[in-house]
């Protein structure tokens, strides 16, 4: 495997987001290893926010790679990067949508199931057993919900971003995000209940 090397010989994967930041603006042909680490996650991430809509997702990244280089000077290093590119991606994911009046995004059978595996040690027992049995009905419920819960729950559970992460990419105080998730999941729980209800349910506002 070729690894990606500065003009010193040096491996660009054994430097910080902020070195490869420093090494953009000082040479801006380097902010390719900026967009080669991260290229990937940035497009399985537009994909779910835009449906799995391939060409549309590779747009959205490009798109958000051009706009996070253009103000590059402005990011603050002491910051991490992934937070600063997630937020561009999804804000143009959401343009995206808007421009093309696009329906709402919907999320897949398989990353339906990969959240609720994900989140199983925060939901009760019995829920994690119909992820097993009906991935249908998760995928339904899922998709179904309101999409703050669903922005939150992707970027927790699919994502595995920090509390700290999710409110830096949406905009929003930790405490926020922790009680969408948490509402989140008491909306999941209530869709996914055996009989089709719970006591103190939350609902989608």
């Amino acid at each position: 495997m070729i690894r990606p090397l500065q003009e010193d010989g040096t491996e660009t994967g054994a430097l910080s987001d902020a070195e490869l930041v420093a090494l953009a603006l000082a040479r801006p042909a380097s902010y390719v290893h900026v967009v080669r680490r991260y290229e990937g996650p940035l497009l399985r991430y537009a994909r779910r926010m835009l449906g799995g809509s391939g060409d549309s997702a590779e747009d959205v990244v490009q798109e958000t790679f051009l706009k996070a280089y253009v103000n590059l000077n402005d990011f603050d290093r002491d910051l991490p990067l992934a937070p600063w590119l997630y937020r561009i991606a999804h804000n143009e994911s959401v343009t995206y949508l808007r421009k093309t009046s696009s329906a709402l995004r919907v999320i897949s059978a398989v990353d339906s199931s990969l959240l609720v595996e994900s989140a199983a040690a925060d939901m009760p027992a019995d829920i994690a057993l119909i992820q097993q049995e009906d991935a249908s009905k998760v995928c339904a419920g899922l998709n179904s919900m309101g999409e703050r819960y669903r922005d939150v729950l992707v970027l927790r559970y699919l994502e595995d971003k920090s509390y700290r992460d999710i409110g830096d990419i949406l905009r929003m105080p930790p405490g926020t995000v922790a009680t969408l998730i948490r509402r989140g999941l008491a909306r999941l729980q209530e869709l996914l209940a055996p009989d089709g209800s719970q006591q103190g349910a939350v609902r989608d506002e």
